[in-house]
């Protein structure tokens, strides 16, 4: 997949899949590989700049295998964030379905 189109949706997507339940980073890198293919380190770096501009929270819980984990958890701020990236990908990838069909698939 084109690394550009990734670099664009990585934000969307890490803070999609802690919409609903709090992640750590290993958890999170895993659900989107199971999509596309996306290196373990370049989720860290992602995370905590999403974190330091106050999208999300993190804690250290306890694991059963090793060190505890930093969990991150979606902040209100990280959820309206969410949600008006979520409007701006449908109205964009609409749009791009579109000129794709005018274009291509006439």
């Amino acid at each position: 997949m084109n690394v550009q189109f990734k670099k664009g949706v990585l934000d969307l997507c890490v803070l999609s899949l802690t919409a609903w339940e709090d992640r750590y980073g290993y958890e999170l890198a895993v659900a989107m590989s199971s999509k596309f293919e996306v290196a373990v380190g370049s989720v860290y770096p992602l995370l905590n700049r999403l974190t330091q501009e106050g999208y999300f929270t993190t804690y250290l819980r306890e694991s059963p295998e090793g060190p505890p984990r930093k969990y991150y958890k979606l902040t209100p701020f990280g959820h309206q964030h969410l949600m008006e990236l979520v409007r701006e990908w449908r109205t964009f990838s609409h749009a791009v379905d579109e000129l794709i069909k005018e274009g291509v698939e006439r």
